[in-house]
């Protein structure tokens, strides 16, 4: 089991690091758009499309490296005064009825959306970009996978920790 929770917590890790160098083809996008705006006068409109959606990716597929490492919005005023063994039995039973339901959710109606969008050959709307919006919508049930994988790990990890009172 180990194991295993390592090798999630390693895609969660690595996916934390490639994709990071979205944020370089981003800023590449919009120092294009800036240049081509102001010196020659010629505005892109596919460049706000894009910009916008590559962001949207760098949020969403970084879920699973932010949860790794505990960098997720918490309200640690209650959490932190808890004892740790209450910690971990409020984290299991935050991951059994929130967590793992919305991911669930999120992975079915995510899964639906991108395949519609796949199978209609989805384009964006100003400029008709092919593949863009297909793509950028299967990053939703990918996030909610890694998220998924990620959250099995720590829970594994918190469950562990209440049984037999240490660390895995």
């Amino acid at each position: 089991m180990r194991r295993l929770l390592n090798i999630f917590d390693s895609i969660s890790e690595w996916t934390g690091r490639i994709s990071v160098w979205a944020v370089c083809f981003v800023t590449a996008i919009i120092v294009y758009e800036v240049i081509t705006r102001r010196l020659f006068h010629s505005p892109h409109v596919w460049t706000y499309e894009i910009i916008t959606l590559f962001y949207g990716f760098h949020f969403m597929i970084l879920a699973g490296y932010t949860l790794l490492y505990h960098g997720h919005v918490s309200i640690d005023l209650v959490y932190n005064r808890l004892s740790p063994k209450k910690r971990a039995i409020l984290d299991i039973v935050t991951y059994l009825v929130f967590f793992f339901p919305f991911l669930i959710f999120l992975f079915k109606a995510g899964l639906s959306i991108a395949t519609a969008s796949w199978a209609t050959h989805e384009k964006t709307l100003t400029a008709r970009l092919p593949l863009v919006l297909p793509l950028m919508k299967t990053v939703i049930p990918a996030t909610a996978l890694l998220l998924l994988l990620q959250g099995f790990s720590n829970f594994y990890r918190r469950l562990f920790f209440l049984i037999k009172g240490g660390e895995f």
